[in-house]
């Protein structure tokens, strides 16, 4: 079994490195510093105070590594349409292609029974190139738990969480999905195959499409969002907006919007990824978290106008800051 990581950073190097400490055939693929620094002196892992370094095959050219079994994409949303033709090397006649990314996947109506079936989504992905130049038949989806960070080129800090969930977007369990559970299980992974990965698609979703938006406004942490009076009524507002939405797809929402939100709080003073983004100068994730429900909103007739509020307000706050 060949697997490729195409996006080494936090989350998939912290993948990777487990994959290639139980000796799978896993090939990293990265850039800059942190590439430089694996290739020179392996990948490190620092998780619950002991250190592990591991030495996988790393490069910058999807073509040095060849057609895989799996390629397993660990970018942030809007990074991947700027990889689809390097990344075509890697991918042979029988590839299957992981995403991981945060939100709406660009697959999301492939194989969905109902009204939108085969649906594509404008906002997560411009012109279908996904669509077109990956191909849904190809897609085992991926909601990634582990919270990770660089600590430094080549280190990787596991903050918490070993979970990897995958699913068919049509809901089987197949063999290619048993076999990559069973790859990340053996590396020391939690990796349950579920038949409704829409559902953990959308539960990671309720509580980012408002935490991180609302951090990125108010430069606020968690446990501060989660108590404060109006960003926890907005929080929720949004969070109502989105199970309605939702639950017109379908989706099973196994908690209610209070009990997520104090979930959130007892996480404490963290930063959400978006805004750790924003003080990086990166690209956030903007559209797979709110431009995407409010695409959905629109086509299943669910007004969104706290979404749309925070929506406009983040992108005019990337865009100041050069991150959209």
């Amino acid at each position: 079994m060949r697997i490729c990581i195409y996006g080494a950073g936090a989350i998939g190097g912290y993948m990777g490195a487990g994959l290639s400490l139980a000796d799978a055939d896993v090939t990293l693929i990265a850039r800059g510093p942190h590439l430089q620094a694996m290739q020179e002196n392996g990948l490190r892992v620092i998780a619950a105070g002991e250190e592990s370094i591991t030495h996988p095959a790393c490069t910058d050219d999807p073509a040095e590594a060849g057609p895989q079994d799996y390629v397993i994409i660990t970018l942030k949303a809007p990074s991947v349409t700027g990889v689809l033709s390097a990344m075509q090397p890697l991918l042979g006649k029988e590839t299957c292609v992981v995403t991981t990314t945060n939100g709406i996947p660009w697959w999301y109506f492939y194989g969905l029974k109902g009204p939108w079936e085969n649906h594509r989504l404008e906002s997560v992905d411009p012109g279908s190139r996904q669509w077109d130049e990956i191909g849904p038949e190809r897609v085992i989806g991926c909601v990634a738990y582990p919270a990770c960070e660089i600590s430094e080129p080549g280190v990787i800090r596991h903050i918490e969480g070993n979970r990897f969930t995958l699913g068919e977007p049509g809901g089987e369990k197949s063999e290619r999905c048993m076999q990559l559970s069973k790859a990340l299980i053996n590396a020391g992974f939690k990796s349950p195959v579920r038949s409704e990965i829409r559902n953990e698609i959308w539960v990671k979703l309720w509580g980012n499409l408002c935490f991180n938006p609302i951090s990125v406004l108010t430069h606020a942490t968690l446990d501060v969002i989660a108590t404060e009076p109006g960003t926890r009524a907005m929080a929720k507002s949004m969070m109502l907006e989105a199970q309605a939405i939702g639950e017109k797809l379908g989706v099973r929402f196994g908690v209610d919007a209070d009990r997520r939100i104090d979930g959130a709080a007892a996480v404490g003073a963290h930063k959400t990824s978006m805004l750790q983004d924003l003080e990086a100068g990166r690209t956030m994730e903007i559209d797979a978290l709110l431009g995407a429900v409010k695409e959905l909103g629109q086509l299943v007739g669910v007004a969104t106008p706290a979404i749309d509020l925070v929506l406009a307000l983040v992108r005019q706050r990337a865009r100041v800051a050069g991150c959209y």
